[in-house]
C-alpha cells in the first residue's frame, strides 16, 4: 500500500501522529502557509491522477501496465502490494465514449477504493473552504474578480470533495457557501458588454506613442485594472464556450450553452482579437517595467542630482556672484537653496518610504516659496523651480516602480487554462496570417503569454531541487514550440501555393530565353503577361517571410525559438509533404497497361520534380535560404527513407520510424498506404522495371542496349530508361534502386540455396541419380557413348528439380544486368551485410 500515491499520503499522516517530525502536527503543519498549500495539493493530486488514469488510459492499456508491474515487481518483491494495484487499476465502469452513461456514485465509490484518513480529508476541505492558500486576492481586489482569484483553489476543492462525498451528497449549507464563494459567476453571462468595453479601452492604450514612461508610472492601477478586466473577460468565454465544458447528451446543459452564446453574443474572431491586444499590451508593459526596474536606481539618482544642482545655481543667482536679470542678492534665500540642495542630496535610495515623504515636502516648500517671496515675476527663477519640481516628481514616480507591478502582471495574465482550448483558435490564426503576415508579431505575445502554463508544474519540482526539472521543462516546451510550428506552417503552405503557381508559370507558359536571340524575336520571348504574374507571387511570398522573420528571436520556456529557423523548418517541411506526395502519386503503375506506363510516368514525374527545383532556386534569394542545399538534403532524405521503409521486407528486424536516420519529428516524411506488394514508391519503380524486363517475355539484345517483346518483337525499354530515373530522381534514386537489387538478390540467393538444399541435398535419389550420371560421362574429355539414353535417364529421374531450377536461372538472367545498375551487382559480397529473413 505504500508505495500507491494514497500510501505515500497515509504513510506521511502515520509519522506526523507519531512524532517523527519533532513539534510538528497535521494542525501546525496546516498552520504554516507551506505546508498548507502542499498537503492541498497532495490530495488534489491524488484525486487527480485517479481520474487521469479511469478517464484516459483505456483498459488494455491498464492490463499491460498490471502485467509489466508483476514481471518487474511484483514476483520479487513482498511489498509490491499487487492486490492493491489491481484493485487500483480496475474497471470503474466508466467510458469516455460519446453517448456513454456515467456510472452510479462515480468518481466517490472510486475514490475509496485506496482510503485516505478522514480527519485529514476533512481538514483539507476545511482550508480549502476557508482560506485564500495562495494569497491570490491581492492581485485581484475587485469583488467581481474573486471567482478568477480563487480558481485555482476552486478546482481543487471541486476534486477533493470527491474524497467527502457526504458533503456532496447531504451538506446543503455548505455546497451552497463553497458554489457562492467559488463560482458565483459561473453562469452570469455580463460579459458581453465588458468585453466591448474593455477591448475599446486595450485598443486605446495600444495606440503608437500612448504608452510612454510617464503615462504608465502615472496610471499603474487604470493599466493593471484593465489587465485585469481583459483577462477575466478572456477566461469566462473561453471556459465557456469550450465545447469540452459541455456533456452533449445532457439537454439541460445544452440549452444553458445555446443560452451562455446567445447573451455573451459569443463571436470567436472577436474574443481571439481581445486575447492578442492583450497580450500585446501585456508584453509592452512587462518589458517596459523590466526595462523600468533595471534602470530605476540610475535614473533616480540622475534625477536627484539634477534637482540638487539647480538649487545650488539658484542660490548662486540670489548671492549676487551670479548676474541674473532683474534679481537683487538676497542672503536669506541663497542660504535657503542652499540647505534645499543639501537635503536633496541627503535622500536615501535604500530608504524608499522615508524618501518619497520627505520629497513631497521638498515639493511644496518650493511651490510655497515661490508664492510667499514673489518669486513668479522672474520666468527663469521660475523655470529653476519648475525644473526642480519636475525632477522631484521624477524621483518620486521612479521611487514607486516595484517589482510586485510585475508579478500582478504574472498572476493575472495567466493562460495555463488555455492549454488545450488554445487549439480551437489555430484555423483563426491561421487566417489572420495568411490575411496579414505581420500578426506574427501579435502572436509572439499571445505564445509568450501561453508559455505561462510552464509556471505552475515546474514550481514545486524546481522547489524540490528535483533532477526531472530539466525533462519536465523541455517537454511543456517542447509541447508550445510544437503548437508554435502548427500554426506557423500556414506561412509556408500559402508561400508553397503561391511557387505551384509560379512552378506551373516557369513549366508550362514562360519559355526560355537562349544564350543568342535575334532581335527581331525578343517581343516573342518577352511573355509580360506570364512575367508579371510570376513577379506578383514572388512578391507575395517574400511579404510572408517578412512577417514570419518579424517576431524575432523568442525564448519560449528553455527552447530558443529563432524565426528564421523555424521559417526554414516550416520551408522543409511543407517541400516535404509536397514532393513525397507527388512522387507517391507519380509512381502508381496498371500492371495491365500496354505498353507499359513505365517511361510516359517517369518523363511526367519528371517535370514535377524539374519545376519545383526551378521554382525553388528562384525564390531562394527571396526568402534568403540556401534553396539548392535544401532540396537536395529533402529529396534524398525522402528518397533513403523510402528506399529503407522498403527494404524492412527483407530484414528480420525491422528499422521503425523513431529508429529511422532519415525520420525526422518535425520535419516529418508522410506515409502512404501502399497500393500493391511494395510498401513504397521506390518499391513500386523496382517491381515495374523487373515485370516489363521479365526474360519470359523479353529479350536483350548486346549490340542496341535495348530490350525487346519476344512475341511483338517491339522495343520494351533501353538504356534510356536509367537516364531518366536519374533525371527525375537524381543520384539518390539510383543509389536506392541499387541498394533494393541488391536486398531482392540476396533474397533469391537465398531461396534458391533453401531449394538446393530441399530437393538436393535432403533427397538421396537426386543425389544417386547425379552421382550415377557422374561415372557415366566420366572422363569429361572423353565422349559419352548411348549419351541419349543416359541423359534422357538422368532428366526423368530429376524432373521436379528443373521447374525451380529455371525459375531461379530466369530471375539471374544475364539480360537482367545490362544496364547502369549492373556494376553495382558485381560487387555484391563487398557490401554492407545485413540480417535478411
Amino acid at each position: 500500500m505504500n508505495n500507491l500515491p494514497g500510501g505515500f499520503i497515509s504513510r506521511y499522516l502515520d509519522d506526523l501522529n507519531e512524532g517523527v517530525y519533532i513539534q510538528q502536527t497535521l494542525e501546525t503543519v496546516l498552520l504554516n502557509e507551506d505546508g498548507k498549500q502542499l498537503l492541498c495539493e497532495a490530495l488534489y493530486l491524488y484525486g487527480v491522477m485517479l481520474l487521469v488514469i479511469d478517464q484516459k488510459i483505456e483498459g488494455e492499456v491498464r492490463e499491460r501496465m498490471l502485467v509489466s508491474y508483476y514481471r518487474y515487481s511484483a514476483a520479487r518483491s513482498a511489498d509490491s502490494n499487487m492486490d492493491d494495484i489491481c484493485k487500483l487499476l480496475r474497471s470503474t465502469g466508466y467510458s469516455s465514449q460519446p453517448g456513454a452513461k456515467r456510472p452510479p456514485n462515480y468518481p466517490e465509490s472510486y475514490f475509496r477504493r485506496v482510503p485516505i484518513n478522514e480527519a485529514f480529508i476533512s481538514m483539507v476541505i476545511g482550508r480549502l473552504r476557508s482560506d485564500d492558500i495562495y494569497n491570490q486576492v491581492s492581485a485581484y481586489p475587485l469583488p467581481e474578480h474573486r471567482s478568477t482569484a480563487l480558481a485555482t483553489q476552486a478546482a481543487m476543492l471541486y476534486v477533493t470533495l470527491y474524497f467527502e462525498p457526504a458533503i456532496l451528497h447531504t451538506h446543503q449549507a455548505k455546497m451552497r457557501e463553497i458554489v457562492d464563494k467559488y463560482f458565483p459567476d459561473n453562469w452570469s453571462s455580463r460579459y458581453a458588454t465588458v468585453s466591448e468595453r474593455v477591448h475599446t479601452q486595450v485598443q486605446q492604450f495600444l495606440k503608437e506613442g500612448y504608452l510612454r514612461e510617464e503615462m504608465v508610472l502615472d496610471n499603474i492601477p487604470r493599466l493593471l485594472n484593465c489587465l485585469r478586466d481583459c483577462n477575466v473577460a478572456i477566461r469566462w468565454l473561453m471556459l465557456h464556450t469550450a465545447d469540452s465544458a459541455y456533456d452533449p447528451n445532457n439537454k439541460r446543459l445544452r440549452q444553458i450553452k445555446d443560452q451562455i452564446l446567445t447573451d455573451s453574443r459569443y463571436n470567436p474572431k472577436i474574443l481571439f482579437q481581445l486575447l492578442l491586444d492583450t497580450a500585446q499590451f501585456e508584453f509592452i508593459l512587462k518589458e517596459m517595467f523590466k526595462q523600468m526596474l533595471s534602470e530605476k536606481q540610475a535614473k533616480w539618482e540622475h534625477y536627484k542630482k539634477e534637482g540638487s544642482e539647480r538649487m545650488t545655481e539658484l542660490a548662486d543667482v540670489f548671492s549676487g556672484v551670479k548676474p541674473l536679470t532683474r534679481v537683487e542678492k538676497n542672503e536669506n534665500l541663497q542660504a535657503w537653496f542652499r540647505e534645499i540642495s543639501k537635503q536633496i542630496l541627503s535622500l536615501n535610495y535604500d530608504d524608499s518610504t522615508a524618501a518619497g515623504r520627505k520629497t513631497v515636502q521638498l515639493i511644496q516648500a518650493l511651490e510655497e516659496v515661490q508664492e510667499f517671496h514673489q518669486l513668479e515675476s522672474n520666468l527663469q527663477v521660475c523655470q529653476f523651480l519648475a525644473d526642480t519640481r519636475k525632477f522631484l516628481h521624477q524621483m518620486i514616480r521612479t521611487i514607486n516602480i516595484k517589482e510586485e507591478v510585475l508579478i500582478t502582471m504574472q498572476i493575472v495574465g495567466d493562460l495555463s487554462f488555455a492549454w488545450q482550448l488554445i487549439d480551437s483558435f489555430t484555423s483563426i490564426m491561421q487566417e489572420s496570417i495568411r490575411v496579414s503576415p505581420s500578426m506574427v508579431t501579435k502572436l509572439r505575445a499571445t505564445f509568450l503569454k501561453l508559455a505561462s502554463a510552464l509556471d505552475l508544474p515546474l514550481l514545486r519540482i524546481n522547489q524540490a531541487n528535483s533532477p526531472d526539472l530539466l525533462s519536465v521543462s523541455q517537454y511543456y516546451s517542447g509541447e508550445l514550440v510544437s503548437y508554435v510550428r502548427k500554426v506557423l506552417q500556414i506561412i509556408p503552405e500559402s508561400m508553397f501555393t503561391s511557387l505551384l503557381k509560379i512552378i506551373k508559370l516557369q513549366t508550362h507558359d514562360i519559355i526560355e530565353v537562349p544564350t543568342r536571340l535575334d532581335k527581331d524575336k525578343l517581343r516573342d520571348y518577352a511573355q509580360l503577361g506570364p512575367r508579371y504574374e510570376v513577379a506578383k507571387l514572388t512578391h507575395a511570398i517574400s511579404i510572408f517571410t517578412e512577417g514570419i522573420l518579424m517576431m524575432k528571436t523568442t525564448l519560449v520556456g528553455i527552447i530558443k525559438v529563432d524565426p528564421k529557423q523555424l521559417l526554414e523548418d516550416g520551408i522543409r517541411k511543407e517541400l516535404v509533404k509536397r514532393v513525397a506526395f507527388a512522387l507517391h502519386k507519380g509512381l502508381i503503375f496498371n500492371p495491365r497497361a500496354k505498353p507499359s506506363e513505365l517511361m510516359p510516368k517517369l518523363k511526367e514525374l519528371g517535370a514535377t520534380m524539374d519545376g519545383f527545383h526551378r521554382s525553388f532556386e528562384y525564390i531562394q534569394d527571396y526568402v534568403n535560404i540556401y534553396g539548392l542545399k535544401i532540396w537536395q538534403e529533402e529529396v534524398s532524405r525522402i528518397i533513403n527513407y523510402n528506399v529503407e521503409q522498403e527494404c524492412n521486407n527483407f530484414l528480420r528486424t525491422k528499422i521503425q520510424d523513431w529508429q529511422s536516420m532519415y525520420q525526422s519529428t518535425h520535419i516529418p516524411i508522410p506515409k502512404f498506404t501502399p497500393v500493391d506488394e511494395s510498401v513504397t514508391f521506390i518499391g513500386r519503380l523496382c517491381r515495374e522495371i523487373l515485370r516489363i524486363t521479365d526474360p519470359k517475355m523479353t529479350c536483350h539484345i548486346d549490340q542496341l542496349n535495348t530490350w525487346y517483346d519476344m512475341k511483338t518483337h517491339q522495343e520494351v525499354t533501353s538504356s534510356r530508361l536509367f537516364s531518366e530515373i536519374q533525371t527525375t530522381l537524381g543520384t539518390f534514386g539510383l543509389n536506392g534502386l541499387d541498394r533494393l537489387l541488391c536486398f531482392m538478390i540476396v533474397k533469391e540467393l537465398q531461396n534458391f540455396l533453401s531449394m538446393f538444399q530441399k530437393i538436393i541435398l535432403r533427397d538421396r535419389t537426386v543425389q544417386d541419380t547425379l552421382k550415377t550420371l557422374m561415372n557415366a560421362v566420366s572422363p569429361l574429355k572423353s565422349i559419352v557413348a548411348n549419351s541419349n539414353k543416359i541423359y534422357l535417364s538422368a532428366i526423368a529421374k530429376t524432373q521436379k528439380i528443373w521447374t525451380a531450377y529455371l525459375e531461379a536461372i530466369m530471375k539471374g538472367s544475364p539480360s537482367r544486368h545490362r544496364s547502369p545498375l549492373s556494376r553495382p551487382f558485381t560487387s555484391l559480397p563487398q557490401r554492407r551485410q545485413h540480417t535478411l529473413v
